[in-house]
């Protein structure tokens, strides 16, 4: 491929959130780059699905801080709402207890909020305050060792680490901060669940994380008109404006390197493509085990990777489904022991008996996504990932069979078999060989106190010089805003190094989003 005269060129392994967010970032920096993907269309573990006439999210299925999104275009040159239609979720989520007898659903108006905690835990709606007043003060201290990288110990040396450690409540967990506020056993599982989309147990992940359910009530949860793919075909578009190649059905199958630095990738066709870095945005530990030549891993070598923590996994099901569905936008229905199903999910390893089970119904918001009249259904069932000693193939029909019998006890679920369309299933061994999802650990590296800040894989690589990580598996972690953060970061990085000045904007003034309510 001939060189554009003065530019360096950048080739990006994965078109996930962070591939395609480095993709937007260094394309309007002037850089060369080239994305290369897999899989056949762009979002990596969260792209699009397809059955028939319905279309799914096959991951993530909202979007939290969307703000973070209004500033990653706006570095970009862009702006988000020229591109995606965002709508806000009002009521936030359902949160279904006692087998759908006890129902709570946060609204995105905090005051509504402590109205309905009031309603159902009289009493209660104080220790809601006290945790959004005390959690503002501590995301205020949090969030800026979640914007820039952490390289070594030296980077906690830096003021802002200084002033956040007091509140960053590492001695303790989620459950237990959530325990400071609620006497109610529901109403902490309704504030800590969140610990999930780290793929983490509440009574282990650290109380840092307490943050993740106030980020939802403070900033408010939306929906992407036609999907968070719709997300995926947007950065797309702008990467493109900026001259961006996307190489989609295209794999790496090596890392090119010499002298201890990058020098560009080999595809899997053998093909080699020079590059002055190398982003790599795919998951990280199967990146790790595959595109480096056995013997230039030393810290990350095979078995290094054997001896992290990985998160849990998820069950699947994608359904088309005849008809229209009376639940909210997405909805968690609770296990009646609740406790005892994450520690089977996260200690025991063992498939529950009682699971609780996640749904998400977008077709009640967005009609773009099913033919008229109908539904595209997603139910996530956390369970075990690949550490665990249960025959995922032989029990693969079991297994779905009892997420079928799970939805079916949701009242508004009852006889769901009956009206099933079309479907997909997804177990632990189809995200780690279909997806490349390590151990099948689907939202990457744990994020215990080992694996945190400076102790988690750099964004610029520690191994080999001009190789940049972007996604779950390095800082600032898992989930899309975090995801969104380590592009930038790596970005800057990379500008940095060319003696660019970084593309850091503004904080964004708001989310100009419609109000909730149907299509």
């Amino acid at each position: 491929m001939k060189r554009s005269e003065g530019r360096k060129r950048v080739a990006i392994v994965g078109a996930g959130p962070g591939g395609l967010a480095a993709a937007m970032l260094l394309g309007s920096r002037g850089y060369e780059v080239d994305v290369y993907e897999k899989q056949a269309v762009p979002g990596g573990r969260s792209g699009r699905l397809e059955i028939g006439k319905y279309k799914f999210d096959r991951g993530a299925t909202f979007v939290m801080m969307p703000h973070l999104l209004e500033e990653l275009f706006e570095a970009a040159g862009r702006s988000l709402h020229d591109y995606v239609e965002l709508e806000k979720l009002d009521p936030l989520y359902g949160l279904y207890f006692d087998r759908g007898r006890t129902v709570l659903m946060p609204s995105s108006d905090n005051e509504e909020t402590a109205r309905r905690i009031k309603a159902l835990f009289p009493g209660e709606e104080d220790g809601f305050h006290r945790f959004m007043t005390d959690e503002s003060v501590k995301y205020d201290h949090v969030e800026p060792l979640l914007r820039r990288p952490f390289g070594g110990l030296a980077d906690y040396l830096r003021a802002d680490a200084f002033k956040a450690l007091p509140y960053m409540d590492l001695n303790d967990t989620v459950y237990g901060r959530l325990s400071h506020y609620f006497n109610e056993e529901r109403l902490k599982y309704a504030f800590t669940f969140q610990s999930k989309y780290l793929g983490m147990s509440a009574w282990t992940c650290p109380g840092t994380f307490t943050i993740l359910s106030f980020m939802e009530h403070r900033y408010g949860l939306v929906h992407p008109k036609g999907g968070v793919a719709a997300l995926w075909n947007a950065m797309v578009a702008v990467a493109g404006e900026y001259g961006v190649r996307f190489h989609f059905s295209h794999a790496v199958s090596r890392v090119l390197t010499g002298s201890g630095r990058a020098t560009g990738v080999t595809l899997e066709n053998a093909e080699v493509r020079p590059a002055d870095h190398v982003v790599i945005g795919a998951d990280f530990a199967s990146a790790m085990n595959a595109l480096f030549e056995p013997g230039v891993l030393k810290k990350y070598a095979p078995d290094k990777l054997k001896k992290k923590k990985y998160s849990c996994s998820t069950a699947m099901l994608y359904l088309g489904v005849d008809g229209e569905i009376d639940l909210p936008h997405h909805s968690v229905h609770f296990a009646d022991d609740y406790p005892k199903n994450v520690d089977e999910i996260t200690r025991s390893l063992q498939l529950s008996e009682d699971p609780s089970i996640y749904v998400h119904n977008p077709s009640v918001l967005d009609k773009s996504l099913a033919p008229a009249g109908k539904s595209s259904l997603y139910a996530l069932m956390p369970v075990p990932n690949l550490d665990a000693d249960i025959d995922w193939d032989g029990r693969r029909e079991e297994l779905k069979q009892r997420m079928l019998d799970r939805l079916e006890s949701i009242e508004q679920l009852r006889g769901l078999r009956e009206r099933i369309e079309c479907e997909e299933f997804f177990t632990p061994l189809d995200w780690r060989d279909e997806l490349d999802v390590y151990r099948g650990a689907t939202f990457n590296l744990a994020h215990n106190l080992g694996q945190m800040l400076a102790l988690r894989p750099h964004n610029r690589f520690e191994e080999v010089d001009n190789v940049w990580l972007v996604g779950g598996g390095t800082h600032p972690g898992s989930g899309l805003p975090t995801i969104f953060e380590s592009a930038r970061i790596s970005a800057n990085l990379i500008a940095r190094a060319d003696g660019l000045a970084p593309m850091d904007v503004p904080a964004a003034a708001g989310t100009a989003v419609r109000p909730g309510g149907a299509n």
